[in-house]
């Protein structure tokens, strides 16, 4: 395993199409998870939970998926239909991060909703960890209440995003990243 420093520099996102399996085992999405959920949470409100999708229902979810963009696009083409049905199944494992900020008495919605990105973020991190590659991704059906609710969330949960874990077919190269002084300011005495 990395040390740590070289771990968070060397993470990178790939495209889920660029993920094979093996998925993870039981074991390896136990941990995941434990670390997904180590993050910043105040008021100790777990403003946030999992969905993991893995195995057959990944195409269970890309039915509710192609249903959902059938109808809106009802002259949609056989070929649309199956690369929508397949969206979640182009990664071994997809792990749904819901976010369930909620109005509270002491803690803002915004420190909530950050708490959901940090899971995800961490998630990111341990599966990099564990040798995986990933990408954290919220497409159009992240946003769709009909997918919303086959997927068993709440009127006041969203998705933070949907994380594709899977091998990487090759290292995954790097993309240019802002140089510092374009996106730091520096106040001094």
């Amino acid at each position: 395993m990395p040390d740590a420093l070289d771990l968070l520099k060397t993470r990178r996102s790939v495209k889920p199409i660029e993920l094979s399996g093996p998925a993870p085992d039981a074991a390896d999405i136990d941990t995941l998870l434990t670390i997904a959920s180590r993050v910043p949470d105040h008021g100790k409100l777990a403003p946030w939970r999992f969905i993991v999708i893995e195995g057959g229902a990944r195409l269970r979810v890309g039915e509710w998926i192609a249903a959902a963009f059938r109808d809106d696009h009802p002259d949609a083409t056989a070929d649309q239909l199956a690369f929508e049905a397949a969206r979640l199944a182009r990664a071994p494992l997809v792990i749904g991060v819901v976010s369930r900020a909620a109005p509270h008495a002491k803690i803002p919605e915004w420190e909530q909703v950050l708490s959901a990105g940090a899971a995800a973020m961490n998630l990111l991190h341990a599966a990099h960890a564990l040798g995986y590659a990933a990408s954290w991704l919220t497409e159009w059906y992240a946003y769709d209440r009909r997918v919303l609710d086959a997927l068993g969330l709440a009127r006041g949960e969203r998705i933070a995003g949907f994380v594709h874990i899977g091998r990487p077919g090759r290292p995954p190269e790097d993309r240019p990243r802002p140089a510092l002084s374009d996106i730091v300011t520096r106040l001094t005495a």
